[in-house]
């Protein structure tokens, strides 16, 4: 019978599935008796992998942190381990006197007033730490106000004592009143915007949070910003946020444009009227407002706006009113303009002032009255293409292109042209960079053609073939060459502020054996490009910088990042432009392979005629490279290198 149970206990416990942390873990606790702080956190990050709902390990995590020095990253450690293991008293007790220490007193007072009240005698006497100053704080500024203090730097520090400790009522009734006496200090709506978070009023925080957004002090506008939704704010929102910020001229011109958006003229002359008057008398929205009533035909109101938009001191938007209005630049009314103007006019005239939003609208108007009018469908197109909204400049262009008129047609063909990569349904891509190097006397040849399909949400799938490859295969594996065709299909995301992600699953055929190999791979990439174009229509200064980081399965599921950077000058007349410039590039790997680990500097030339297509390229660089890990892989530590190449593009 013993026997029996023993065996059926081993079964049992070989039947439980292997701990996924377990090697992880072993490694973490084996650094952590050498000392080896580093090597054990990154050990306790890779088990958190493995098994995210542990607490344990992240407590564990967080103590070799404190080892280091890292207390922010210990605290959020412990702050995440008190979520997963709430009754764990040691563990909030670290996290609130973590707290306290990055004074964040109000997080801290609250863990600590928790804890205390399970009978934690520790916990009791840190709350007490905290809380009685907080309460002679509290109840000196009130005292102070009883008589008859009323300035900011009061009621300021009153609400940071009251939000401290956990009278957020105080708070917002402080902040409030500091905000009444500041009107100019917006970052104060930061403070409410965060309290009112706190007791769970998302519609008034986000109000406060949209007015700050508007504030002239940048860092307040930026920071307000990135904590409001990501998306455009409605009109009740507005109306919300300006109840609160009254004097935001800002925010209420920009009321009023959305309205005139929306087709509301009614309400967004009377927010462009409030703006016009006294107390604000914004020149902007006096400008505004004359267009409005001189379209609708009423001239005596307008004249009013009109002699106030032509005295100010902006002289460039009084001549911008003065063109829209067929006016000389004395600023009298020609007698033989008093007719109303078509919406056709209109939209001419507020084209040539740069106004595209009211040409837009004055085209939309003139498309209605007259649809089959060519050229206003053409206008239509222009216009929403320089407001970048290119899928409904596609949809016109489209229109356009039937014209009967040859030179409508032409042009809108052109234009429909340069969209349809962007906006059909697939499209066909690539790209060929051949290159010779000096340093392996040999030309490899990189390209890829590609199909992408618009599918109506935000990953777009593509089908793929890529050649990866040289003529003489003398340079070391994987360095520049992998001699194989990539068939793959994938999916990529639309580029976002330069940054983009992609995933592809493939087979690799080398064609020098015939040899096939799954390839799964992916990544994101990171560009940015300021100054004069290589082909662009000036000459001067440049500078570029590209990010890639990229899984690949073949390279033993290594992770690699590639950084290349260039700055310099682009020189020469257009019909033979140059850009002269320093290299610096850098590439590493997760895995620690020789050949992935490299820094490259030095000049380069690019070269490009008016003969060539657009995105058509010579590229000539000089380097020198060093190796950044050392073993017996066969290659020098430093190397020289010359290479030229010739770039070239191309969507349908």
């Amino acid at each position: 019978m013993r026997v029996a149970l023993l065996l059926a206990a081993c079964g049992l416990a070989l039947a439980q599935p292997p701990d996924p942390a377990y090697e992880p873990l072993a490694r973490a606790y084996e650094s952590l008796k050498a000392k080896d702080y580093q090597a054990a956190i990154d050990s306790f990050q890779k088990a958190i992998l493995a098994a995210p709902e542990r607490a344990s390990i992240r407590k564990d995590l967080a103590y070799a942190y404190l080892k280091i020095g890292e207390n922010e990253l210990a605290r959020a450690q412990f702050r995440a381990a008190m979520l997963l293991a709430p009754n764990d008293a040691q563990v909030a007790m670290e996290y609130a006197f973590l707290c306290y220490e990055g004074k964040e007193k109000a997080e801290a007072r609250r863990i600590f007033d928790r804890l205390r009240k399970t009978g934690n005698a520790e916990a009791e006497q840190a709350f007490q730490n905290i809380d009685g100053p907080l309460a002679a704080g509290i109840a000196q500024w009130q005292e102070a106000i009883r008589k008859g203090a009323d300035d900011f730097g009061t009621h300021f520090e009153l609400a940071t004592l009251a939000e401290q400790r956990g009278d957020l009522e105080l708070a917002v009734e402080q902040y409030r009143r500091a905000w009444e006496v500041r009107p100019d200090r917006r970052a104060t709506l930061l403070d409410l915007a965060r309290v009112w978070k706190a007791m769970n009023r998302p519609e008034q925080a986000d109000a406060a949070l949209l007015a700050a957004s508007r504030a002239a002090d940048a860092r307040t506008a930026e920071a307000a910003r990135e904590l409001l939704p990501k998306r455009y704010p409605y009109v009740p929102e507005f109306r919300a946020a300006l109840e609160l910020d009254v004097r935001n001229v800002e925010l209420r011109r920009e009321l009023g444009y959305l309205l005139l958006e929306m087709g509301r003229e009614a309400e967004a002359e009377k927010e462009f009227r409030l703006l016009a008057d006294a107390p604000f008398r914004d020149i902007l929205s006096a400008t505004q407002l004359v267009l409005l009533l001189y379209d609708r035909g009423d001239r005596d109101a307008a004249k009013v706006y009109l002699d106030r938009a032509l005295a100010g001191p902006d002289q460039e938007l009084a001549n911008r009113v003065r063109a829209v209005l067929r006016m000389p630049q004395n600023g009298h009314l020609p007698v033989e303009e008093t007719r109303q103007a078509s919406p056709k006019e209109m939209a001419e005239l507020s084209i040539k002032a740069g106004y595209i939003e009211d040409a837009l609208r004055y085209l939309r108007r003139a498309h209605d009255a007259s649809p089959g009018d060519d050229e206003v469908v053409l206008k239509l197109g222009w216009a929403c293409n320089i407001l970048h909204r290119d899928a409904e400049a596609f949809r016109w262009y489209g229109l356009a292109r039937g014209s009967a008129d040859p030179k409508i047609a032409a042009a809108a063909e052109r234009a429909w042209r340069n969209l349809r990569p962007a906006q059909a349904r697939f499209r066909v891509s690539g790209w060929v960079f051949p290159m010779y190097s000096t340093r392996w006397k040999d030309v490899f040849g990189y390209a890829q053609v590609k199909v992408d399909m618009h599918a109506g949400f935000a990953l777009q799938p593509y089908v793929s073939i890529r050649l990866d490859g040289d003529a003489q295969s003398n340079a070391p594996p994987l360095l520049y060459s992998q001699t194989s065709l990539i068939f793959a299909v994938g999916v990529r995301t639309p580029s976002w502020h330069g940054l983009s992600g992609w995933f592809e699953a493939g087979n690799g055929a080398n064609y020098l054996n015939g040899h096939m190999l799954s390839d799964y791979r992916g990544g994101v990439n990171a560009i940015r490009y300021v100054g004069r174009r290589l082909g662009g229509e000036s000459a001067g200064r440049f500078a570029e910088g590209t990010v890639d980081g990229v899984f690949v399965s073949r390279f033993g599921n290594d992770f690699l990042v590639y950084t290349q950077s260039r700055g310099g000058y682009s020189v020469g007349p257009r019909s033979l432009r140059s850009q002269v410039y320093w290299n610096g590039n850098l590439t590493f790997d997760t895995g620690r392979q020789v050949w992935a680990n490299f820094a490259e500097t030095g000049p380069g030339v690019r070269l490009h005629s008016s003969a060539m297509p657009q995105s058509m390229y010579l590229s000539f660089n000089a380097v020198r490279g060093s190796y950044l890990i050392h073993d017996s892989f066969g290659l020098r530590r430093s190397y020289n290198d010359f290479r030229a190449g010739i770039w070239y593009a191309f969507v349908h």
